[in-house]
Parts: structure tokens; sequence; C-alpha cells
């Protein structure tokens, strides 16, 4: 899935209650931080691997929300 697909699925999809674990590790207190944070880098440099921490952590709030 690209990165533009991936914003184009989170501008359509339902929000869930904050705050949200999307792991033990990392909680969303803010959904539209969350995705504006995690987009602005991608967009920058999407090849970076730095970045690819950053896709998958969307690729997994989407498999959250679609799993709900």
């Amino acid at each position: 899935m690209t990165i533009s697909e991936l914003e184009e699925y989170f501008k359509n999809a339902p929000k869930p209650e904050e705050p949200l674990y999307l792991n033990p590790a990392t909680k969303i207190n803010n959904i539209d931080h969350f995705l504006e944070s995690h987009f602005i880098p991608l967009r920058i440099n999407p090849d970076s691997r730095v970045n690819q921490s950053l896709l998958f952590r969307l690729k997994a709030l989407k498999l959250l929300i679609e799993s709900n």
C-alpha cells in the first residue's frame, strides 16, 4: 500500500476512541496528530530507511481500525 493510498484511507476511515493502544508500548492520545506527524516525513522522503517505522505504525493502525 502506498503512502497516498494510506492518506486516502485515513481521510475516510472511522476514528476510534482515544486513547488508543497501537501496541503495549505505543499509546495514541491524538489520532490526527499521530497521522500528521507520521505523514509529513513520509511525504518529504518516502524511501528513507528511518521513515520505515512510521509506515509500519500507520499500517498497524489501519489494521487495528479494520479489525474493529
